[in-house]
């Protein structure tokens, strides 16, 4: 049987992009995914295998059993970050990919709101400040004309 040639990295990459808000770019070599200026998802070529890294946090205690288990194929850093490495012939388990991908995702989606929330604030407080500005503005006008 021939060994898969297929970038086993495609449907990870295909399933990142399909996420709400997601903008796709490239960070070094990697392929990156972000959620507002949130990265969850780096992936691609390394060292003749793939790797992505994701952020986790309720999957992080999984991450590093695997690390221990596995050191060649899982890397769990001092923060949040996850790497794991595959190849098309030893590709990584979609179930795992998934979850992961998933929480990742979810963790940057959560941490750009208050950013979002916050620049849409003070939108609103600077439109309202303007629109006082011209109402005053128009009031003097209206003064000097009487």
């Amino acid at each position: 049987m021939a060994a898969k040639s297929k970038d086993p990295t495609e449907p990870i990459r295909q399933m990142a992009s399909e996420f709400p808000d997601v903008a796709e770019g490239t960070s070094c070599t990697q392929g990156s995914f972000k959620v507002g200026k949130q990265a969850f998802l780096y992936i691609g070529p390394q060292g003749g295998r793939f790797k992505a890294m994701f952020k986790l946090d309720a999957s992080r205690a999984q991450a590093e059993k695997l690390a221990k288990e596995r050191p060649d194929d899982f890397q769990a850093g001092s923060t949040a970050w996850v790497t794991a490495r595959f190849s098309p012939e030893k590709p990584m388990p979609k179930r795992l990919w998934t979850k992961w991908l998933e929480e990742s995702h979810a963790l940057a989606a959560a941490a750009s709101k208050p950013k979002a929330k916050k620049k849409k604030a003070a939108k609103k407080k600077a439109a309202k400040k303007k629109a006082a500005k011209r109402k005053a503005a128009k009031k003097k006008a209206a003064r000097r004309r009487s």
